[in-house]
């Protein structure tokens, strides 16, 4: 029994090529050619396909909100991204959507044959390209967080149990200013108590 495949594709010379290329294969069928998310996401139950090729720039409902409807409704589907949207922002905002597979609209016949028995079997189908941008931006060090001299000796003294006064005594400083400087700091660490902001700056070894 043939795998149900449908395309939502609003390019449709495109759309009736990979559907020829599809239905000359042993394992797959296209049920179904949208060329919106609108109709696609209407006929679900009607089509009741396990793959999906899906465009991302669509009129109406984009290809990434699209994903997210359908995994909704069935969230065992596997939706293939076929895009010539190359950039990392577009790439990750498809996979949260929860895409399983990401190729470009140049690829082979082959290449698509092979990414929907990937996805079938329950791997994550992606272009070379796309591969190569996804490990990268993985491997990306994460910001480094900085804080200044002053910040640093008002997180030593907080986490030494020193009030305020005692603070602004010590550091020759008015509370003012100590409130301005755990506000900086607040946002640097991402976090919104005084026991917080000691904690991760212990945690980041930045005091």
């Amino acid at each position: 029994m043939k795998h149900k495949v449908v395309i939502v594709e609003d390019n449709i010379p495109l759309s009736e090529a990979f559907a020829e290329v599809i239905d000359f294969t042993n394992d797959f069928e296209v049920v179904a050619i949208y060329d919106n998310c609108e109709d696609a996401i209407k006929n679900l139950r009607k089509d009741c396909a396990k793959l999906f090729l899906m465009d991302i720039e669509l009129p109406g409902i984009n290809g990434v909100e699209g994903t997210k409807q359908i995994k909704k409704v069935f969230p065992k589907a596997n939706i293939i991204m076929v895009t010539v949207y190359e950039n990392s922002e577009v790439v990750f905002d498809a996979l949260c959507a929860g895409a399983s597979g990401y190729l470009t609209k140049n690829l082979k016949p082959e290449e698509l044959v092979d990414a929907l028995k990937v996805s079938i079997s329950g791997g994550a189908p992606m272009s070379i390209k796309i591969a190569k941008m996804v490990v990268s931006s993985f491997q990306k060090k994460p910001s480094k967080i900085e804080l200044s001299k002053r910040e640093k000796e008002v997180l030593v003294l907080l986490s030494e149990g020193n009030s305020y006064d005692s603070i602004a005594e010590k550091l020759f400083i008015s509370k003012n200013t100590i409130k301005f400087h755990l506000k900086n700091i607040y946002i640097k660490l991402q976090v919104n108590s005084n026991i917080e902001a000691v904690q991760k700056a212990n945690k980041e070894n930045l005091i």
